[in-house]
């Protein structure tokens, strides 16, 4: 019998684990800097951004590791709804891959129960693998498609997540 070589163990991260915080004005700069970095096409503009962190009906949370912004997560709120839309989510590339986009989106999650919300919508480039593998992976569920959704005039995936245990929201006459 052959002995199977032993899995070498991988050394610890060292890094502290990222801060998540809401976004403040000051973080302006650095929030449209990632935004450039992250998309090419359908950004979030100085305006929009300026009009979100300071909107009641918005949730603008990032993650922090010693001063550095890796990342951020935009929710929004619809009004009296039980519904709240992950509007935007984005990463460094060079902090990608060491699960910041799930604590971000666990953190999104959380803000959007505190407010009060039961689901949690997005939208998704259906050739973003990465993000609809991470998607899935916390439970959401495609329940549609938008034709032409994008700047580029490809389509979006959209998704939601019941953020409350055994609730199923009815989508069947949903377009």
């Amino acid at each position: 019998m052959t002995a199977l070589p032993r899995a070498r163990a991988q050394p610890p991260d060292l890094r502290p684990a990222p801060a998540i915080r809401p976004a403040r004005a000051e973080d302006l700069e650095v929030l449209l800097e990632l935004e450039n970095r992250c998309f090419e096409h359908d950004r979030l503009s100085r305006r929009s951004f300026r009009h979100f962190l300071a909107s009641g009906t918005a949730s603008c949370l990032v993650a922090e590791r010693d001063g550095e912004l890796l990342g951020y997560a935009l929710v929004l709120f619809h009004g009296r709804t039980a519904l709240a839309r992950l509007y935007s989510m984005a990463v460094a590339p060079e902090h990608r891959g060491q699960g910041l986009g799930r604590v971000l989106l666990e953190a999104a999650e959380a803000t959007a129960l505190d407010r009060g919300a039961a689901v949690l919508r997005l939208e998704v480039h259906p050739h973003n693998d990465a993000a609809i593998a991470l998607y899935r992976s916390a439970g959401y569920v495609e329940f549609g498609i938008y034709r032409a959704f994008y700047e580029d005039d490809s389509d979006a995936l959209r998704m939601q997540h019941a953020l409350v245990p055994r609730l199923q929201p009815d989508t069947s006459g949903i377009p």
